[in-house]
């Protein structure tokens, strides 16, 4: 609609439009009010880190699966500070260490939490968990997966790597 045809424009021909922004006025970004515009969204916390899936692989084997539960530590403690939801590190790393079966699917469908959040389709949940059930293929389909949609997420955020 142009000024022309806006049938309250030509009702008022005396309005003034707002005055301009006082000088040096830096203007709020066009994002800071999309989380509150959508329903149920909570202000989101602290944006984790990106963690390359190669790297993280190697040191699993280096290790001797040692660094999966500092994997499993860190992601669930980022993604729990970001949204306020979700197991946390501790937690994650003790079932992983005692249950470490269930972790899979917990993180997976963390991670597409993270995107059903923000109103978008979810790339991992509970399900790709089962991918785990192929021995050794199974478990690096899996982490390719939910490591890359994880990455995703927080390059979306602004994570930088």
């Amino acid at each position: 609609m142009t000024e022309a045809n806006d049938p309250t424009l030509s009702q008022q021909p005396d309005a003034v439009p707002p005055p301009p922004p006082p000088a040096g006025a830096v203007p709020a970004p066009a994002y800071a009010a999309a989380p509150a515009a959508m329903p149920g969204a909570m202000p989101l916390g602290t944006v984790g880190k990106i963690r390359g899936t190669g790297t993280c692989i190697l040191l699993t084997i280096v290790t001797l699966g040692i660094y999966s539960w500092v994997w499993y530590f860190k992601t669930h403690d980022e993604m729990k500070n970001h949204s306020g939801t979700g197991l946390g590190g501790a937690v994650a790393l003790i079932l992983a260490i005692f249950v470490g079966i269930v972790m899979p699917f917990i993180t997976a469908n963390e991670v597409g939490g993270l995107y059903e959040r923000r109103g978008q389709a979810k790339p991992v949940s509970a399900v790709t968990g089962v991918w785990i059930i192929l021995p050794l293929i199974g478990s690096i389909v899996w982490f390719v997966k939910t490591n890359g949609a994880l990455n995703d997420y927080w390059r979306s955020v602004g994570a930088q790597g």
